[in-house]
């Protein structure tokens, strides 16, 4: 995966609402991190891969991210 890749999907979650993301069980926070991507980068099958493992492998830190989120939206 590249630093340009990286860097994208983390722009993506960091822009979705927390609540969104929250919401979302893995497998469909899976595909639609994976298409909110291909809507701005066409990926082929190898890099598709490599990306939902990675998604796959972030989602607790994800999922943290958007509480910390909520709760800092709440509490500011």
């Amino acid at each position: 995966m590249t630093p340009s890749m990286l860097r994208q999907l983390w722009t993506v979650v960091e822009k979705t609402q927390a609540n969104f993301l929250l919401t979302l069980d893995d497998a469909s926070l899976e595909q639609w991190l994976l298409k909110q991507f291909n809507q701005e980068q066409s990926l082929n099958r190898d890099e598709t891969n490599v990306l939902n493992g990675y998604i796959r492998s972030k989602l607790s830190l994800i999922r943290d991210l958007a509480q910390e989120r909520q709760l800092t939206e709440l509490f500011g």
